[in-house]
């Protein structure tokens, strides 16, 4: 059972940086690619960047150059993967979630809220 579990959130003012984790505590790994997502307020939920299970990266154009997507060792079987947020806007406010696609699936995690004050 895959379990994704975000952290790292908060309030930081506008120009600040987070570093966002996602721990996948569940049993099954190996997952097809890993990604980032945030939803603000009476908007949609955006895709923001994802990494491969090769290790390729790949950013939305809003988040390019100033978001960066990792993960840990990739010869676990479970992942851990981060979203390290720079030079971070009010726009940058929102829940951000973590996602795990394994073969036809994806799994969600909860959720953490991030916070940018002006």
């Amino acid at each position: 059972q895959v379990r994704l579990v975000e952290s790292g959130g908060g309030l930081v003012q506008a120009g600040g940086s987070l570093r966002l984790s996602c721990v996948n505590s569940g049993a099954v790994g190996g997952f097809k690619f890993m990604a980032w997502y945030r939803q603000a307020p009476g908007k949609q939920r955006e895709y923001l960047a994802r990494i491969l299970a090769n290790g390729m990266t790949e950013y939305a154009d809003s988040v390019k150059g100033r978001f960066t997507i990792s993960r840990d060792n990739p010869r676990q079987p479970r992942n851990t993967i981060f979203l390290q947020m720079n030079n971070l806007t009010h726009e940058d406010s929102a829940i951000y979630y973590c996602a795990a696609a394994l073969g036809a699936n994806v799994a969600w995690g909860q959720g953490t809220q991030v916070t940018v004050s002006s």
